[in-house]
């Protein structure tokens, strides 16, 4: 019996050191809802928890990582898109059960029973509406989809049902036919080679999937032609030798899930965030990582330190709202999207980002950012002129673009002036993590 109780304590030793912490503070900051993590350390736990807030659409005013051997200390100040405070209790009390049962895995309940259709291929003006006229054709109903376009390639995960039986394909002819079509729409006249198509019942965490997607189709190795400058991220990677971190800075604009898009292409890459500072001033954002291989080891080459740069840059890039905002909300039918899509392509819009969604009461909720052809900010009469085709009422201007402006007009000095140019001893590091983290009353 004192065997039998001895394990029993032992195993909820176990449990109670490999279950995340999770607190979650109203009154220390005044302007943010702070979220602490203690978890024990592992590859992609810092992604998962970052991945929780994100999809609560939560913005991240500041963050705070530390490593202690195999324990890891974070802090995350959020607040709602509006900057309030959360005082939603079901929202905090969804927050501390998520974050105190992750696991790494990227699968979602949100969609399932769905087939997921994923696209990559080379952009071009219309090619969304032939991908949904193909879908419309084939008796798909379109039920979640995002779309994102970085440096002249496309990258798509679509999630359709069956109109007629109203549950995921699983007729493997309809299938193979859904494959071929789109395949044959994605090639065009000049992309034989790299367009591809996927049909899976598998159901994925959407923009970590995207990610995935556009990485593997190497958009970050591809020159842009078009670039906002307000989204222009300046990046800088330099190795500390003396304590084997390599030192990532990124500084951008602020956005919504920004930190979210970072830490998926590190995790992605291989690469373990041992500690790190996020912090936002006004609309800018910097971000510093000190990081290693999965196998322990720093960056070890200048190709590699510029393909980390090239990849963080397009990670930040490739969810930039680029072109004019346009919310559709109507009624859903068949062919709807079709309809939409064609529509902007028979005047000349081309949709650079989309979301797609579906209520349960069959109401199409969907985001559009447009551009003219040529990637330009689309001319206000043009976009009246669509809106009136479509339904002054469906189709609404939410958002008005920043100005566009070739990359060859960037200066060669964008990333002078990014954080962290000079490396803190690892110390310092640590005292001023854990002072933020407030273990500690200071860090001097």
């Amino acid at each position: 019996m004192e065997w039998s109780a001895c394990l029993d304590e032992y195993e909820k030793l176990v449990i109670r050191m490999t279950t995340p912490r999770v607190v979650i503070d109203n009154a220390v900051c005044p302007t943010a809802t702070v979220v602490k993590v203690d978890s024990a350390r592992k590859h992609g736990i810092l992604l998962e928890a970052v991945q929780v807030l994100t999809d609560l659409n939560l913005s991240i005013k500041k963050a705070y990582i530390s490593s202690d051997g195999k324990w890891f200390m974070d802090v995350f100040h959020v607040t709602d898109l509006n900057g309030n405070k959360l005082t939603d209790v079901s929202v905090i009390n969804y927050i501390e059960q998520s974050l105190g049962t992750i696991h790494y895995n990227t699968t979602s309940s949100c969609v399932t029973g769905l087939t997921a259709l994923e696209l990559t291929g080379t952009d071009r003006v219309g090619l969304l509406s032939e991908v949904f006229a193909v879908l419309a054709d084939l008796q798909c109903s379109v039920v979640d989809a995002k779309v994102w376009t970085h440096n002249g390639r496309i990258a798509s995960l679509i999630y359709v049902k069956d109109c007629n039986s109203g549950s995921s394909i699983e007729d493997s002819q309809k299938i193979d036919r859904i494959e071929a079509r789109l395949r044959n729409v994605l090639k065009g006249d000049n992309d034989i080679r790299s367009a591809k198509t996927s049909v899976s019942m598998a159901v994925t965490h959407t923009e970590r999937r995207l990610h995935q997607m556009m990485f593997a189709d190497r958009d970050y190795e591809r020159k842009p032609v078009f670039r906002l400058g307000s989204g222009a991220p300046a990046v800088t990677v330099q190795n500390w030798a003396e304590r084997g971190y390599s030192v990532v800075n990124v500084q951008c604009k602020d956005r919504t899930k920004l930190l979210f898009d970072v830490v998926c292409t590190l995790t992605d890459m291989e690469y373990i965030v041992f500690h790190a500072t996020i912090k936002t001033t006004g609309e800018k954002a910097y971000l510093e990582f000190y990081i290693r291989h999965t196998d322990g080891t720093p960056i070890s080459s200048e190709a590699e330190r510029q393909r980390v740069i090239q990849c963080l840059q397009a990670s930040v890039e490739r969810r930039a709202s680029e072109g004019v905002r346009l919310e559709l909300c109507a009624t859903d039918r068949q062919g709807l999207l079709a309809d939409v899509t064609r529509t902007f392509r028979e005047n000349g819009l081309n949709v650079t980002r989309a979301e797609i969604s579906t209520t349960r009461e069959d109401t199409a909720v969907n985001v559009f950012y447009v551009t003219d052809a040529l990637g330009d900010p689309a001319d206000p009469k043009l976009i009246e002129s669509v809106r009136q085709k479509i339904g002054l009422g469906n189709l609404k201007v939410k958002e008005l673009p920043p100005l566009i402006y070739h990359q060859e007009s960037q200066g060669e000095d964008q990333t002078v002036g990014v954080a962290g140019t000079v490396l803190l001893s690892l110390g310092s590091i640590v005292r001023r993590n854990l002072y933020n983290l407030g273990l500690i009353r200071s860090y001097s």
